[in-house]
């Protein structure tokens, strides 16, 4: 998560949107900068809803923008999967020797194995009560997002490539292609709402 005070501007870092390559970007622009541990970097709409932002706001005495990112949610579990498959995940984590199918499975399972449970976006970006973002921009168009960054802080910005996931293959089967629009119905849904 960045806060950046001047511009009343929060940034919530969703899994898998490339937030570890924005906060590499901004962190020296932002006033405040989460990124450990993982629980409270990928702060929640709910939790800054419910936590942060009225104590920003009422610090402030002015209310903030709240911006986040959202991937097409095949290719975001897509690249768990693929992350996952890195020798340094612990082993209950570990999607190796897993094909991509099996996981998606897994993940629409309730319960859900270890190696599937990555949470959801629609979780992620849903507030249980009152407001979620003010801004969602789509990260395949990740160029509209920095555009708005640029205009709203000032500056050109050039975002590194760093924590993405090793390639991997990730075909699915028509049944389990047409599980996962059953269950992450809510995330496709937000996702398509989208513009740019």
């Amino acid at each position: 998560m960045l806060v950046f005070w001047d511009q009343r501007l929060a940034f919530l870092a969703t899994p898998k949107t490339g937030s570890t390559a924005i906060a590499a970007a901004l962190e020296s622009l932002a006033a405040v900068s989460i990124q450990r541990p993982p629980l409270l970097k990928h702060t929640t709409v709910h939790r800054y809803r419910r936590f942060v932002g009225p104590y920003l706001e009422a610090a402030s005495k002015d209310r903030f923008t709240v911006v986040a990112l959202m991937r097409e949610p095949r290719d975001w579990l897509g690249s768990w999967y693929r992350y996952r498959q890195r020798g340094e995940t612990e082993p209950a984590k570990s999607t190796r020797g897993i094909s991509f199918d099996e996981f998606v499975q897994a993940w629409c399972r309730d319960p859900q194995p270890d190696f599937a449970s990555v949470g959801s976006q629609g979780r992620f970006l849903r507030p249980r009560q009152g407001e979620g973002v003010d801004r969602l921009f789509r990260y395949e168009g990740i160029d509209s997002f920095v555009d708005f960054l640029e205009e709203r802080l000032g500056c050109e910005i050039l975002l590194p490539r760093l924590n993405v996931s090793p390639r991997g293959a990730t075909e699915l089967s028509a049944a389990t292609e047409e599980l996962l629009h059953e269950v992450a119905a809510e995330d496709f849904a937000l996702y398509g709402s989208l513009t740019g």
